[in-house]
């Protein structure tokens, strides 16, 4: 299955500075087959859904916050967030 991933280059380069993560690394969340897709609802409105996804990327737990349009995923935010970690480690030892 090819997910189609896009973004605002602005906010891309925005996110670099912010928080050391370029959108073409939080591409790889998605590839973590214990990731989290949760509801992002304090971002989202009636006209559009927005959702987090926690997984590994390279060891490390990142948060990308995302929506889907037309079968494509385009990448709002990403970061290695404390909140995300807890929420994925809590998730993934439940699991096992």
């Amino acid at each position: 299955m090819v997910i189609n991933f896009e973004w605002d280059e602005d906010k891309n380069a925005a996110n670099q500075r912010k928080h050391g993560v370029s959108f073409q690394q939080a591409q790889y969340v998605f590839k973590d087959p214990y990731r989290i897709i949760a509801d992002d609802l304090a971002h989202s409105t009636a006209q559009e859904a927005r959702y987090y996804c926690l997984g590994q990327v390279e060891g490390s737990v990142m948060t990308v916050r995302f929506v889907e349009r037309s079968g494509t995923i385009r990448i709002i935010g990403a970061g290695y967030w404390r909140k995300g970690r807890r929420a994925y480690e809590a998730q993934k030892s439940s699991v096992h």
